[in-house]
């Protein structure tokens, strides 16, 4: 069952965004949807404390060529938070690949920014047919590449957290000199619960205790481009060199640009993302 939620968004006379809830077994999942519907399919999926909103300034630049589809992930955004539902990757992969079903979307480039990286992974693991290609930004190959935090973590007792500590968690997700965080990003953070923020986080290095991304993306035998912000300040940038094992992977670094490039310069994001998709998006007939 889809619900709308009010119909399309116009966002600074754009194209209109069409914005709906997809009722799930297990939880409401919202969705974005840009481009022309008979375009094709590329799935975007937020890292952990994110939303759909943070692919905001990548999408213009994507819609010219793809039927682009965002979804907020259980726990983030606009979708459902639940606190007795399974944040595991597989759990959370599996939903959006209902998601796509839902939508009659029978191929999808997918693409995953961070921990969304990993879920994108997964999804690809549990449906071959529906994933062609996979791009991950800034997705840490595995828990050695992952940069401790200095500061230390928000407690139960400071839920919810302070602008102050709302900064200072989000900081090391940016690196471009005179970047601002924008408030709405800030907001989706206040907006989790504790349970879901921590359970989310806590997932992704579940899942990559268990396996690294190269290995289980060089069993999938898919197309892969992995792009990462030179100055990542929560994975290595150096480990994106891992992912070359996977045969053919295209592995790009951004100078300049940190941990979310994707809002940091979207161009120069966009530049390599189309040039992979465009090879590898497969049309809906």
């Amino acid at each position: 069952m889809t619900a709308s939620d009010g119909g399309p968004h116009v966002k600074g006379g754009a194209e209109a965004t069409e914005s709906s809830t997809l009722s799930l077994d297990d939880g409401d999942i919202h969705v974005c949807q840009d481009g022309p519907r008979d375009a094709p399919a590329l799935l975007l999926i937020h890292g952990t404390a994110s939303s759909t909103r943070s692919w905001d300034p990548l999408v213009p630049m994507l819609t010219r060529s793809h039927r682009v589809i965002r979804i907020d992930l259980l726990g983030h955004g606009r979708s459902a938070k639940p606190a007795d539902r399974s944040y595991a990757l597989p759990d959370q992969a599996r939903r959006a690949g209902v998601a796509l079903d839902r939508l009659g979307v029978e191929h999808a480039v997918v693409v995953g920014h961070s921990s969304g990286g990993a879920v994108a992974t997964a999804l690809a693991e549990q449906r071959p047919d529906l994933v062609t290609a996979l791009a991950l930004i800034n997705t840490g190959p595995s828990l050695d590449a992952f940069i401790a935090p200095q500061s230390a973590a928000i407690g139960l007792s400071q839920w919810p957290p302070t602008d102050e500590q709302l900064r200072r968690f989000a900081s090391t997700a940016f690196s471009r000199a005179g970047y601002q965080i924008p408030e709405a990003l800030l907001d989706e953070v206040r907006g989790m619960t504790y349970h879901t923020l921590t359970t989310t986080m806590q997932a992704t290095r579940d899942y990559l205790e268990q396996q690294s991304l190269p290995g289980r993306l060089t069993v999938l035998g898919k197309p892969l481009l992995v792009i990462f912000g030179e100055d990542d300040r929560r994975w290595r940038s150096s480990s994106a060199a891992d992912y070359r094992v996977v045969p053919g992977a295209k592995v790009e670094l951004l100078p300049g640009l940190g941990h979310s490039p994707i809002l940091e310069d979207p161009p120069r994001t966009a530049t390599p993302l189309l040039a992979f998709t465009t090879i590898h998006a497969v049309g809906v007939g």
